[in-house]
């Protein structure tokens, strides 16, 4: 690990051996006095520049478990059968926290249907799906069902850099960051600006998330942002388009500006919307699923109902394919105007 990342955590370590030996009281308590030297013993290992490295087979530990626990010694092979227990505890836990947090596969509201696919490549994922209702009296976050009771529907589609726990811990983030702006009556691209210094403020350098952000009015007016994810697919009167990202991601800059583009969708017409995991999907050939099929997909299938043209799209991915097993997590989202 170097660079940036190097430095938050030995800030991190310092900080954290500060607050230890204030609390180490008169009469000498064990459990401080281990941690201190367990912290003392990785500011060492920093200074060798051996950090990082598993004490047993001298490979990298993974990077989402040191941002979790800089005191981590051991890769996830050569932990001993306490801390794997220990671990699968934790994931267990991540990952029920992180289903709650999902909303209903199949939304309806106003004139729209949505319907998305969430599939984690582990037990949790970093991918980041939700929608949220804005409520015509007072903006608030919206509890199932969605059904009625708004003047507009906020959608949100990303993905957020690392993978495992602490890229699950980041979504979880950027969902409370979202749901609590979503309070607050402002424009789509004020909104994405106050999230934006929220996340570059609240988390490391090294973090940021690639975003979708669509507004769908129960008139048909629809507003998207495009945070540096993967192009959405916009299918209106049969013709496909694809929207392509016009910002950087979120955490990259914190005085960064967001835009937005606006447009009316007709009764049929729908919106693609997906993660890299998707069209980065692997054929037995080594060629990606890519953004020429998705587009060719979409056009021959746009007559389908929302849900149908989930289930065939994500088919699609599947026949592509071929049994070649996914590489990241992948996520997709269909939304309908009725």
């Amino acid at each position: 690990m170097a660079g940036m990342g190097d430095r938050a955590l030995r800030e991190q370590l310092v900080e954290r051996r500060s607050r230890l030996r204030a609390a180490l009281p008169a009469e000498d308590d064990s459990e401080v006095i281990r941690l201190l030297n367990e912290v003392d013993a990785a500011l060492e290992r920093m200074d060798r520049g051996t950090y990082g490295i598993c004490e047993t087979c001298h490979e990298p530990v993974e990077a989402d478990r040191l941002l979790m626990d800089p005191l981590t010694r051991f890769c996830l092979d050569h932990l001993n059968p306490e801390q794997q227990r220990a671990l699968e505890h934790d994931l267990e836990l991540a990952a029920s926290i992180q289903r709650g947090l999902l909303p209903r596969p199949e939304l309806s509201f106003a004139g729209w249907q949505v319907h998305h696919h969430y599939q984690p490549l582990g037990p949790v994922s970093g991918d980041y799906c939700d929608a949220v209702t804005i409520e015509d009296a007072e903006a608030k976050a919206a509890s199932p069902p969605l059904d009625g009771g708004g003047s507009s529907l906020l959608l949100l589609l990303g993905d957020v850099s690392g993978k495992g726990v602490a890229a699950s811990m980041l979504m979880a983030h950027l969902n409370a960051l979202f749901r609590s702006l979503s309070g607050f009556r402002m424009p789509l691209e004020q909104m994405m600006e106050r999230a934006n210094r929220v996340f570059c403020e609240s988390t490391l350098a090294s973090h940021f998330a690639t975003l979708v952000a669509i507004r769908a009015q129960s008139s048909g007016e629809i507003e998207v942002c495009n945070a540096g994810h993967s192009p959405v697919v916009l299918v209106c009167g049969g013709e496909v388009s694809l929207l392509e990202p016009d910002d950087l991601p979120l955490g990259m800059f914190v005085t960064a500006r967001f835009s937005s583009r606006k447009g009316r969708l007709g009764a049929g017409d729908s919106i693609l919307a997906y993660t890299d995991g998707l069209s980065e999907a692997q054929g037995a050939g080594g060629a990606e699923y890519g953004e020429a099929r998705l587009k060719a997909f979409a056009r021959h299938h746009h007559t389908l109902p929302a849900g149908g043209l989930l289930r065939a799209w994500l088919q699609d991915v599947d026949q592509f394919r071929a049994g070649v097993p996914l590489s990241d997590d992948l996520s997709a989202m269909v939304v309908r105007r009725l």
